[in-house]
């Protein structure tokens, strides 16, 4: 028997609450397209911020996030894109400039980035 959890997306652009219950270890933004609500996405590899959410409650794998810098997957935002199920989780979408500029912003605007960036350390 496989273990479900029930994975709910508040789509803040689109104004829309999705819920559906996805296999324990699957990719999330997988399992919904599967079940017919895709969701934002660009590279699907972990890498963007395209599908970026923000953890409302529950929690999840999100150790492929490689777009995300370790402080950003501590205050709880994730990507659907390699986030996997593993628990019950309520997530809310986020915007794709929002989250870079809570990356590098601080950055890049300022001419701090001398040499790499800020994910080399990780």
């Amino acid at each position: 028997m496989t273990i479900r959890h029930r994975i709910t997306v508040h789509w803040r652009q689109q104004g829309r609450t999705i819920s559906h219950d996805v296999p324990e270890g699957e990719y999330i933004l997988r399992s919904f397209e599967a079940q017919g609500d895709p969701l934002p996405f660009s590279c699907r590899n972990g890498c963007c911020t395209t599908c970026a959410v923000r953890v409302l409650d529950g929690t999840m794998d999100r150790r492929e996030a490689l777009g995300l810098s370790r402080e950003l997957r501590e205050k709880g935002y994730g990507l659907l894109c390699v986030a996997r199920a593993i628990a019950p989780l309520e997530v809310e979408t986020q915007d794709e400039d929002e989250v870079y500029n809570l990356q590098f912003g601080r950055f890049f605007a300022r001419g701090q980035v001398r040499f790499g960036l800020p994910l080399d350390d990780e």
